[in-house]
């Protein structure tokens, strides 16, 4: 690490990097720490999915182009750089080829420091690994990926019939950190041998990356066969973990890939990379579903797959891009007694580039496994209050409910932030109402119930959710004391169709009243659902017989000051 004043600047630096490229196969890049920018020589256009050779915003850019299970790993050792806990960087992981299949590469970099002290310029090489392997690695034996697929483009194309088990290890980042690098070794030379000892005439093994390999099969086994094989191949290492006293645990997991079954496109040579994609898809897919197991690709699995892909680059493009396709819509909830606006429930819509109108049962599960529901979760609460703020010019009471996330109570300083928009906005915290969805998450949860508490203390009005439905438990009523208890549709009808089940709904909102709590029913579309429903005496009603959910204007017209 040097200092800044005895090296050149970031555009002095570049220029050199370009000098050394035309005589080199590897990357040069310099990465400007105090300004967020990034330039790389520009061969690696032709072999990188990279947006430019230049770019800003980098810890964003880098999602586009880095493996999504390695882009974590790469951010947090940016920021130990940056934070000054490391003074170099050397990491191996994955960018995405201009096909969009992975490449390991090695990215190794050395710090210049300010006059101050703290990191500036990074400069650095990056090479690919095991790019140009045609002989057998000294740890498998086996030959690797690239001659795997010089072997494919010989036989093209007469291999509609070939079948892809792509195998790994699965656990076997723990075997190395438990023993060593050199028993990881170990059990990868053994593995290796157990998938031979496996194989038949027409079958091969290659050793594709790290702990992955894969099985060609040009001998026309079916399905029952090659399922064979795969247990031959675990019990091989079943019997291997076994010899070695159980030292380390672990399984392999496969998918198995029939061109014949794909969507044709692998029958050319130019379909290499996407045959690769769906190999490495069918091994995710066996891991996923619990590892120690094959799976068989389905094009339908992949078609679902790449469909949730898509949509979660739209949601991270949308929350980088402001918002943008993400809009807010509400419903009305009426009281019974007359009939008069109570409150409004903020409901999330989201629209793609391509003015496709998602469903929130489809785009809500993303956002929370992405985490993304924490940035949109606030803009929810942002946008919501501020439409209750302009509301209330007309209703001095007018109330807004938001739905919440499990995800932002557990991740997130939901009370802070709430508590700092109602300040912000000078608005009472009893026009607020927060509900959370029954769920097995609610049950016995501490975090729930501190943020609820703190919640309710201030004067925000706490709802049960979707009552009536699936994980309902009269114990939550107990554990979070809501102020509110809504009655899912699915309830509701039952109620209306089936005296029982109406009696039984009669019951709860008597046992609702009794706690002092009020009772939203939800769903009502008609007249005569209304008139049945009234007579259960809820306290507020909340359906299409009032208002579809619509846009602030629309409903701003719907309900004008009378």
């Amino acid at each position: 690490m040097k200092k800044e004043e005895q090296f050149p600047d970031f555009r002095t630096l570049c220029d050199i990097a370009k000098l050394f490229a035309s005589c080199m196969n590897d990357y040069l890049y310099v990465m400007d720490l105090t300004h967020d920018v990034y330039f790389i020589t520009e061969n690696a256009l032709n072999r990188f999915a990279l947006p430019a050779n230049t770019f800003s915003d980098t810890r964003n850019t880098f999602r586009s182009f880095v493996h999504s299970e390695d882009i974590d790993m790469l951010l947090a050792d940016l920021d130990e750089i940056i934070s000054g806990k490391k003074d170099e960087h050397n990491l191996k992981y994955r960018w995405l080829g201009v096909d969009g299949y992975p490449v390991w590469i090695n990215c190794r970099g050395n710090l210049l420091l300010t006059a101050a002290g703290t990191p500036h310029l990074m400069f650095g090489c990056i090479n690919e690994i095991g790019n140009s392997q045609t002989a057998a690695d000294n740890i498998s034996g086996l030959l690797g990926e690239s001659s795997l697929h010089e072997r494919i483009r010989q036989l093209m194309p007469s291999l509609k019939e070939a079948m892809f088990m792509r195998l790994g290890i699965d656990e076997f980042k723990l075997v190395n950190e438990r023993h060593g690098t050199d028993y990881g070794d170990f059990v990868l030379r053994e593995v290796a041998a157990c998938i031979k000892r496996s194989l038949g005439p027409g079958q091969y093994v290659y050793r594709i990356v790290s702990d992955e390999f894969m099985v060609l099969d040009l001998s026309g086994a079916n399905y029952n066969e090659m399922n064979r094989l795969y247990h031959r191949i675990r019990s091989e290492v079943d019997d291997l973990v076994s010899r070695e006293h159980y030292k380390a645990i672990y399984t392999i997991s496969a998918g198995l890939v029939a061109l014949k079954d794909t969507d044709g496109k692998q029958h050319d040579y130019t379909g290499y990379s996407e045959t690769m994609k769906l190999s490495e898809f069918a091994l995710s897919e066996a891991k996923t579903k619990g590892r120690n197991q094959l799976y068989f690709f389905r094009q339908e699995d992949y078609s679902a797959f790449l469909r949730r892909r898509y949509l979660n680059s739209c949601l991270s493009q949308a929350v980088s891009d402001n918002f943008r396709g993400f809009e807010l819509n509400f419903q009305p909830l009426v009281t019974t007694k007359e009939e008069g606006l109570y409150a409004a429930e903020a409901l999330l819509r989201f629209r793609t580039p391509a003015d496709e109108l998602i469903s929130p049962i489809e785009f809500i599960p993303l956002l929370e496994e992405s985490s993304l529901i924490i940035p949109v979760g606030r803009w929810i609460i942002r946008n919501a209050l501020a439409f209750c703020k302009t509301m209330r010019e007309r209703y001095p009471k007018f109330r807004v409910s938001i739905n919440l996330s499990y995800i932002q109570l557990l991740k997130t300083a939901l009370f802070d932030d709430i508590k700092g928009m109602l300040d912000e906005l000078s608005l009472p915290p009893d026009c607020l109402i927060t509900e959370l969805t029954e769920s097995g998450h609610l049950e016995d949860s501490a975090a729930v119930r501190s943020v609820w508490s703190k919640l309710k203390a201030i004067g925000v009005g706490i709802a049960l959710d979707d009552f009536g439905k699936g994980y309902s438990n009269l114990t939550n009523i107990g554990n979070l004391r809501p102020s509110i208890i809504k009655i899912d549709r699915s309830f509701t009808l039952k109620a209306l169709e089936n005296s029982y089940e109406f009696d039984l709904l009669l019951h709860i909102i008597k046992l609702v009243h009794n706690l002092g709590l009020d009772l939203v029913v939800e769903g009502i579309e008609t007249s005569d659902e209304l008139a049945r429903i009234t007579l259960l005496k809820p306290d507020y009603i909340q359906g299409y017989y009032y208002s579809k959910p619509c846009t602030q204007k629309e409903f701003m017209n719907k309900y004008k000051e009378t």
